[in-house]
């Protein structure tokens, strides 16, 4: 999708959300050094990224708009095929 189909909003919160996952990754800190951040810095990230990702999950149904924000490898099937299984037709093993 082009930046033209998000509203104002869903385009804020992408820059936001880009930004504070980049700031968690430049200020990584292997766990025997102590981290740049406060332990209170830390968790405001965290708190401000479930709210980004929950306000992008509500823009996205309000728009009728598949919230696919997983991550993909670039040789994965486009499509695929859910097959639902029947538990009533499985035998169990001897």
């Amino acid at each position: 999708m082009s930046k033209d189909t998000f509203s104002k909003e869903e385009q804020i919160l992408q820059v936001m959300r880009k930004v504070l996952t980049q700031v968690a990754k430049d200020t990584y800190t292997p766990t025997n050094l102590k981290h740049p951040l406060s332990e209170s810095t830390i968790h405001g990230i965290r708190d401000c990224l479930g709210l980004i990702a929950s306000r992008e999950a509500e823009l996205a149904k309000e728009a009728g708009r598949e919230n696919n924000m997983k991550p993909r490898y670039v040789d994965e099937p486009s499509s695929s095929v859910v097959v639902k299984l029947d538990p009533n037709n499985f035998k169990p093993s001897k």
